[in-house]
């Protein structure tokens, strides 16, 4: 199967509506992108292996996303960027509700039943609600900082892949009262102290990161733009490793201004 036909593939099936032959499909296409026989070329092979380390719905989900990038042309000229880049998100987030009420990984009112499962909430960030699960957390994650699911996906695909120890499961989708799109995550819980920013700096560096932004704690490669690296998202537990547990990163492009040399693609392949 080549790029077009894949792509193709995954368009009937949600013009088709999520039907049981479509999830199926979709199924066999997780297998294959976590066994490594479908190549999703957007990621290198470890970003890939972060991504299945999301689990077979992130895997899916991310799919979803992506073809929104590759099948839609329907988009206005006379629409700003902002318009087309909502417009494009609020496709992508249609498509991934469908396919999460189809298969049952979807919250009407996420908060709401999070709080009657969990009990209150635990923290709360800019995009996130933190709950307590035991030897875990269960996380609601929105699209403020993003505006596409895709990228807010990517995120825990790199998340993962650099930050393994607190790599997050996706466990479904919701909104909440307001409507917002939710990404619903389970991430293991680390208790420690905070980490200073010095040692948070050298921390990055021994990873390969250059820091670029003191003031909001950025930090990037050729190929990762990573921020928001302050000492409420870094702790170092009672054995003296150090965790990054929450963080702003993403596949860094030209557009983002940070010497990236990434270019987005949905080019998949097959062994």
């Amino acid at each position: 199967m080549n790029n077009t036909d894949f792509w193709i593939s995954i368009s009937k099936v949600i013009s088709d509506g999520f039907t049981p032959q479509g999830l199926q499909t979709l199924d066999y296409y997780a297998e294959q992108f976590i066994s490594g026989g479908l190549v999703y070329k957007r990621f290198s092979q470890n970003e890939q292996y972060g991504c299945s380390k999301g689990g077979a719905t992130h895997v899916i989900a991310s799919l979803l996303a992506g073809a929104e990038d590759t099948t839609d042309t329907g988009y206005q000229t006379e629409l700003s960027d902002f318009q087309r880049e909502r417009q494009c998100a609020e496709k992508q987030e249609k498509r991934i509700e469908q396919w999460a009420m189809a298969v049952g990984c979807w919250m009407d009112n996420v908060d709401d039943s999070l709080l009657q499962v969990l009990g209150s909430h635990i923290a709360e960030g800019g995009e996130a609600k933190v709950y307590d699960h035991g030897t875990t957390l269960i996380k609601t994650i929105g699209l403020d900082y993003f505006i596409q699911p895709i990228l807010a996906l990517d995120r825990i695909t790199l998340h993962n892949t650099y930050f393994p120890e607190t790599s997050m499961t996706v466990l479904g989708f919701g909104r909440n009262d307001l409507g917002e799109f939710k990404i619903v995550v389970e991430q293991p819980f680390i208790e420690g102290s905070h980490v200073s920013d010095d040692e948070i700096a050298q921390f990055m560096s021994q990873l390969g990161f250059k820091i670029i932004n003191p003031r909001n704690w950025t930090y990037s490669t050729p190929s990762i733009y990573l921020s928001d690296m302050h000492d409420e998202n870094v702790i170092r537990s009672s054995s003296g490793a150090i965790f990054v547990v929450d963080c702003d990163i993403r596949i860094n492009t030209p557009a983002l201004r940070a010497k990236g040399t990434r270019i987005l693609t949905t080019e998949v392949e097959t062994k």
